[in-house]
């Protein structure tokens, strides 16, 4: 089955009643929790962004408690795991500031737990690899703001040090 374009959708989208809507939207929502979460988050949280960063960072949180790092490849795949967790909730907000403190907590958690102590590299890439996008998104922000969050980057860069 070819799966048709954005715009395509976009077009008989626009076309039905709003009954209609709803009852795709509940439809979708069903299929993944995911699609669930989105819906969630885009009703609820986009007015309290502080609500969606507070609850990832609690979810993080118990995800890193529960996480078995007792040899550095348990610690590896945990990290990876709680990665995931991170990954696919950053992908609700495009707010950079939102996006740059949840990375900068998923950073400090992985220092505060011990898991750079591994000396691990596909620990040390991963972490690497969210102190780049914090460096990147803060590039993206007023100048006043990368004031702010260059002293955290700075704090996240010092493992490297």
């Amino acid at each position: 089955m070819q799966i048709p374009s954005l715009s395509t959708i976009r077009k008989e989208l626009q076309h039905k009643e709003p009954k209609e809507l709803i009852e795709l939207i509940l439809h979708l929502s069903k299929l993944s929790r995911d699609n669930k979460a989105f819906l969630y988050f885009k009703l609820f949280d986009t007015e309290t962004s502080t609500l969606f960063i507070d609850t990832l960072k609690e979810e993080l949180e118990i995800a890193f408690f529960k996480a078995n790092k007792n040899n550095y490849y348990l610690a590896k795949k945990s990290a990876q795991s709680i990665r995931k967790i991170l990954n696919k909730n950053l992908k609700l907000t495009k707010d950079p500031t939102a996006r740059i403190e949840i990375i900068a907590f998923f950073c400090k958690k992985l220092q505060e737990f011990g898991y750079l102590e591994y000396r691990h590299p596909v620990i040390e890439n991963l972490y690497a690899l969210q102190v780049g996008k914090v460096e990147k998104l803060i590039e993206k922000l007023h100048e006043d703001l990368q004031y702010d969050y260059q002293k955290l980057l700075e704090t996240l860069k010092k493992p490297y040090q």
